[in-house]
């Protein structure tokens, strides 16, 4: 799972790939082309158990003499990395010893074989003793997490680099770990945690091995869009540097951007539509992409509410872009779950806004929290009278 600067990691890569192969939407032409490129990395990387996940699955056709010839190919340089161990054991230091034990995890990380890799990586790390070498242990897990998408794998991983940093470590790994966990915190939804951390690391970017420089922009723009306030969203992004460089590559991003701060709503609609696709197609986004475009909606039509104590639907409608019908089925659905502040007045065709009072709202907070508290305290009472 080694790479070179500026280019992403091959795994997630094919991980990607692989996730495009198993998508509804996309076409059965561009999943023969797929399908090939996935036989090729397989093929390239001797991935044996992936190789058989997905003859199980269906997804490739199971090629007996492919299989044997890659098992025995696996099993002479497993051979040849044992030897090295021993030889290294007996002959050699206890870098010569670590860097033997390293080659072996790579090697199970190259292939595919989890639980192997995460093995061989915790007997490496028993041969380690440098900080930053540590870390990029920590660094190997954290992509093996990501490829296998298993978050508990990346939690922990996460949890332990901060641990390692306490003993000490160097500002370039520290700003990757931000990257890493901003990548897990959008794969878990907590994209406000995710606005952050990436909005930290724009100018120290160089997880390259993760994703390219442009799909960190991507990232950093949707999950700002929906966490930060105008004020905030103007300073941090708006008119950062660092993203006014690269926004203008990824297709109606820029529009979708700044026809948010700019009010102009329909354009704003125009370039959110143009968006949909790369974020239903996108492997960490797609799961929440339903919940990404309500949230939107809920930032746009509060921003545009924002303004008035009272407007007419048609008028909302005109400056979106769309029917009455449509907005006014819209905004029922955010009204009932909270989502909105304002009330339709069907007969008028008028929308009134009743913004709500933060200090009764904190005090309605604390009387809940109150008989809660009560409630718990009452059931403790009875188990300890029992």
């Amino acid at each position: 799972m080694e790479n070179q600067e500026g280019t992403q990691q091959p795994h997630l890569v094919l991980a990607h790939k692989l996730f495009l192969l198993t998508h509804h939407d996309v076409q059965d032409i561009e999943k023969v082309r797929l399908k090939e490129e996935v036989l090729t990395a397989i093929k390239s990387d001797d991935m044996v158990p992936l190789y058989e996940t997905l003859v199980a699955e269906s997804l490739l056709e199971k090629d007996q003499s492919l299989l044997d010839s890659v098992r025995a190919k696996n099993e002479d340089e497993l051979n040849k990395l044992d030897e090295k161990i021993a030889d290294a054991e007996e002959n050699l230091g206890e870098s010569e010893v670590r860097e033997a034990h390293l080659a072996k995890s790579l090697f199970y990380i190259r292939i595919g074989d989890k639980d192997k890799a995460l093995e061989q990586l915790k007997v490496t790390e028993g041969k380690t003793v440098a900080v930053g070498q540590r870390m990029d242990l920590v660094f190997y897990t954290l992509q093996l997490g990501f490829f296998c998408m298993d978050f508990d794998l990346i939690s922990k991983s996460i949890d332990k680099a901060k641990n390692l940093f306490e003993e000490g470590g160097d500002w370039e790994r520290k700003n990757r770990l931000k990257v890493y966990e901003g990548l897990y915190c959008l794969s878990t939804r907590n994209f406000k945690k995710a606005a952050d951390l990436f909005l930290d690391s724009i100018s120290t970017f160089t997880t390259y091995e993760l994703f390219p420089y442009d799909t960190f922009i991507f990232y950093t723009v949707l999950t700002s869009i929906i966490s930060l306030d105008r004020v905030s969203l103007k300073q941090k992004v708006v008119d950062a540097p660092e993203i006014l460089t690269v926004i203008g590559k990824i297709p109606h991003l820029s529009e979708f951007l700044n026809s948010l701060y700019d009010c102009q709503y329909k354009s704003f609609f125009s370039a959110f539509a143009g968006l949909t696709e790369q974020i239903k197609l996108d492997r960490y986004l797609h799961p929440h992409f339903r919940y990404y475009m309500r949230e939107v909606r809920t930032v746009v039509y509060s921003q545009f509410l924002e303004s008035y104590k009272s407007v007419t639907i048609e008028a909302m409608a005109k400056a979106f872009g769309v029917t009455v019908e449509f907005i006014d089925l819209e905004l029922s659905r955010f009204i009932a779950a909270g989502k909105l502040h304002c009330k339709i007045d069907k007969v008028a065709g008028v929308l009134e806004t009743n913004r709500p009072d933060a200090k009764n709202a904190l005090y309605q907070a604390t009387i809940k929290q109150g008989d809660f508290l009560l409630n718990r305290i009452q059931k403790l009472s009875r188990v300890i009278d029992l």
